[in-house]
């Protein structure tokens, strides 16, 4: 598929999953905005990528400023949206406010983002929103997480038929062991959760970017979930 007309925009682009995204994209010769809160981490992660790419801030957490943000974007035919607040609640020692801030980011900034953009999609266009495993696979902590991934597998399927023809698919990692939300995990957590995964291996932020692609440039796939977590859990 031809790709160097292309123009990607990747909500949460600055760092982790959303910069290997980005990378990606950029690598196979899509002009991408990444976008960021802080307004200059996300010109220099652009200018990081290439000349050709853009900066943007943008600020899931405040939706209601979302529409003025993303003013004069010009048409696009990939949306990624990563972006995430990190929450480890537990339901005995629940925080409303972060559990609260977690459900805007995800839920309803993500929404905001889609509304804003509807009318500047390509044809052919194709959407990406990142959840996760904890969506059927609960832990310690993940009260809110688990949460708000179930709602962005709803999200896949019932903004399916309103975008149409636009396509929108959900992308849910397991463990992505080179990520930054795991790269302080302790050794034997990481191993039990390893000797759990049929293919004996943790996903890597690569096979989340590939399979990020496959969505956005298959064109008979719509309204999925699509875990890439390795088999897991399997045992």
């Amino acid at each position: 598929m031809k790709t160097d007309s292309k123009r990607a925009l990747v909500v949460g682009g600055s760092t982790g999953i959303g910069l290997a995204i980005a990378r990606f994209l950029a690598e196979r010769g899509e002009t991408v905005i990444v976008t960021s809160r802080d307004a200059g981490r996300a010109r220099e992660v652009a200018a990081q990528l290439g000349p050709l790419h853009e900066g943007l801030a943008l600020d899931l957490a405040k939706p209601d400023g979302i529409a003025g943000q993303l003013r004069g974007l010009a048409p696009l035919d990939h949306l990624a949206l990563v972006g995430s607040e990190r929450d480890r609640n537990t339901l005995a020692n629940y925080d409303i406010a972060t559990g609260t801030s977690a459900v805007i980011v995800k839920v309803v900034g993500y929404t905001a983002v889609i509304k804003v953009l509807m009318p500047r999609f390509n044809a052919g266009a194709s959407i990406v929103v990142l959840g996760g495993i904890a969506r059927r696979v609960g832990y310690p902590g993940s009260t809110s997480t688990g949460l708000v991934n179930g709602a962005v597998s709803s999200m896949a399927q019932t903004f399916a038929a309103e975008l149409s023809p636009t396509r929108i698919n959900a992308l849910h990692p397991g463990g992505v062991a080179d990520s930054p939300a795991w790269e302080n995990a302790p050794t034997p957590y990481l191993e039990t959760l390893r000797s759990r995964t049929a293919s004996r291996a943790l996903v890597t932020m690569a096979n989340v970017s590939h399979a990020a692609a496959f969505l956005f440039d298959n064109p008979g796939v719509n309204g999925i979930n699509l875990e890439v977590d390795g088999g897991f859990p399997t045992f």
